[in-house]
């Protein structure tokens, strides 16, 4: 067993940082969401700003939007020429995609300062990103009200899941301490 523990040390050691990151990150965010009582319909502040920034967005680009609280669930509507396109709720926010993204990135940890600043930078790329989906699903849901499925279902999940796996690909290649060991050879 001890010879197994010794082999398998650097995975083992990603897995268990990477699952203590993303529970504690997981709980504090659970812990978060806990202060909004859905029973009234109540939205997080997150999604909030996300609506409010996916509409001053459209708005900036002269896309006509509205963003309004729903009066049967807690979400936010997004309207694009004065029709509803889109209800945001908390899981269009993108919380639990940077958490899996940080969660990644301290378990193949680097040196201190990088992995805070590549944390930092990706999370705001990932919210950046996920807010210029939101915009563009609801705009092209708008033309083409049949493709939803493909749109929301298939593409958009791809669009930023891909986004977040570049990501992790530039950090593992060139900033971890595995490309570190690997680039020094």
């Amino acid at each position: 067993m001890k010879k197994y523990l010794v082999r398998y040390k650097p995975f083992l050691l990603f897995l268990g940082k990477f699952l203590l990151t993303y529970l504690l990150l997981t709980f504090v965010y659970e812990s978060y969401l806990n202060q909004f009582d859905a029973k009234k319909f109540e939205v997080d502040g997150v999604t909030q700003l996300v609506a409010e920034q996916t509409k001053n967005g459209m708005l900036f680009f002269n896309f006509e939007a509205k963003v309004t609280p729903n009066a049967k669930e807690p979400a936010i509507n997004l309207f694009y020429n004065q029709r509803h396109m889109a209800r945001i709720i908390e899981g269009c926010n993108g919380l639990s995609v940077i958490i899996l993204f940080i969660s990644f990135v301290i378990a193949f940890s680097g040196k201190k300062r990088e992995t805070i600043l590549f944390i930092i930078g990706g999370s705001l790329l990932i919210h950046v990103l996920n807010v210029f989906r939101i915009a563009l699903l609801s705009i092209l849901l708008y033309y083409f009200p049949t493709r939803e499925h493909i749109l929301h279902g298939v593409f958009f999940p791809l669009f930023i899941y891909g986004a977040v796996f570049l990501l992790w690909i530039i950090w593992v290649n060139k900033f971890s301490k595995y490309a570190t060991k690997n680039f020094k050879s």
